[in-house]
């Protein structure tokens, strides 16, 4: 099996569930291979850039600023929430799949990596679709933004760019944003909230090992390369224009996720990273 052309199969995938299982489903054929994978591209996946990234018609995509308002405090607005979440979790699949079918050249154990991060993306989507449904919504029964598939478009010529500003930058922002969506939810305090908590839970513990991933891979690139990790980090923010970073930082879960204490100490420095 040519694991990377499997890899931009599913990615192809329009439906939902469907993408879910034949990402498992190379995951656990991959994580229960010893040998070494055969990472040849089957060259034969003619246009590979054609369907990608695969997407259903719904959730219909607006921009950022249209998305709506998602109050916790209503039960239309924790499950327009939940939502989002699980919208993030569809592209973070997507986002993970990329990883391994674009960027040749690169050790085996990147590519088990990134197939793992897929399995987990592609889990959270599922305890999270499964929790809307019990709420009375399904997926793309609210509206989604593009924000992480536009980096991924930015970069994907550029396996450095990408282990810069998608797990460690973009993905990164969740490690901050989850334990604030989380106090509001506990402010809830219904069922449904109370579960959400739980899986979210999950999602942050999972997604520290994601983010120390990307930073794992975007050093050995730089060391690979002799670029310096923290200058180039700044070149590459300002090249694609990257969102700028805002407070409050989870300090901790990124401490764990490999950020350095140089690095944690400029996020503290409103324009660390516009600095050359």
């Amino acid at each position: 099996m040519h694991i990377r052309s499997t890899a931009l199969a599913a990615l192809r995938l329009a439906d939902p569930e469907q993408k879910v299982v034949a990402t498992r489903a190379l995951a656990a054929l991959v994580a229960g291979s010893p040998e070494s994978l055969s990472l040849d591209f089957d060259r034969s996946m003619t246009n590979a850039e054609i369907g990608v990234p695969g997407r259903p018609d719904r959730p219909l995509r607006v921009s950022a600023m249209d998305v709506g308002r998602r109050s916790p405090f209503t039960t239309e607005g924790r499950a327009a929430l939940i939502h989002s979440i699980c919208h993030i979790e569809f592209n973070a699949i997507n986002l993970a799949l990329d990883a391994v079918w674009r960027f040749d050249g690169m050790p085996e154990s990147y590519y088990r990596d990134w197939l793992r991060v897929a399995d987990e993306e592609a889990r959270h989507f599922t305890l999270l679709h499964a929790h809307l449904q019990t709420m009375g919504w399904r997926y793309g029964d609210f509206t989604g933004h593009d924000g992480l598939w536009a980096m991924c478009e930015k970069t994907k010529d550029d396996v450095v760019g990408r282990m810069a500003l998608v797990p460690r930058t973009l993905e990164a922002r969740g490690l901050d944003a989850t334990p604030l969506i989380q106090a509001k939810l506990r402010r809830v305090n219904t069922p449904d909230a109370l579960g959400a908590i739980a899986i979210l839970d999950i999602i942050l513990r999972d997604e520290v090992g994601h983010v120390a991933i990307g930073n794992h891979w975007y050093r050995w690139l730089c060391e690979r390369d002799g670029l310096d990790p923290i200058a180039h980090y700044r070149v590459l923010y300002r090249k694609h224009e990257a969102p700028r970073l805002r407070a409050p930082f989870n300090l901790e879960a990124r401490a764990l996720a490999g950020f350095t204490d140089e690095e944690l100490k400029a996020l503290d420095e409103p324009d660390a990273l516009a600095r050359s």
